[in-house]
């Protein structure tokens, strides 16, 4: 059996005292990483339209329109797992506060909203699935607004 001397002993406590205060500056990393889903779903609707149609201003009535595009998912996952956002279309003021503006007269807007039906869900892998596009416009949102033509262009985005 092996023994320590006493100045053994004291010069092992200061190599550890010393690896201790050298410890002293720490610094922590964050490490992340995202599986991505087995499905690849795309729209196979490249561009759509929904149009209001004539709004007046009269009425105050709430104006509503819809149409739809469609999405296929392929991939190895069956079924195949989707969630349908936008980018809040280009005038909006942040999220979900999307706006249509005047096509001649700048900074002339009518708020509305855009829902999807499904707007995430699973479907049957290579299957064509059509998404409902709701988009709404409340009467006062338009009641004083100038006459002309309003548009706005959002883009849709599946994942994954």
């Amino acid at each position: 059996m092996r023994s320590f001397s006493t100045t053994g002993i004291l010069l092992l406590l200061l190599m550890i005292g010393v690896t201790t205060a050298q410890a002293a500056s720490l610094s922590t990393m964050t490490i992340n990483a995202v599986v991505l889903s087995k499905s690849q779903c795309r729209f196979t609707t490249p561009n759509a339209t929904l149009d209001f149609g004539n709004l007046d201003p009269t009425s105050g009535a709430p104006v509503a329109t819809s149409g739809s595009v469609t999405i296929r998912c392929g991939g190895s996952a069956n079924p195949a797992t989707f969630l349908i956002t936008d980018d809040d279309g280009l005038n909006s003021t942040g999220p979900g506060a999307r706006r249509m503006q005047h096509t001649t007269l700048a900074g002339n807007f009518i708020p509305y909203n855009l829902t999807y039906s499904p707007a995430s869900g699973t479907i049957p892998k290579n299957t064509n699935t059509p998404v409902t596009v709701d988009a709404s416009i409340l009467g006062p949102d338009y009641q004083t607004a100038l006459a002309g033509a309003y548009s706005d262009t959002v883009i849709l985005i599946i994942a994954p």
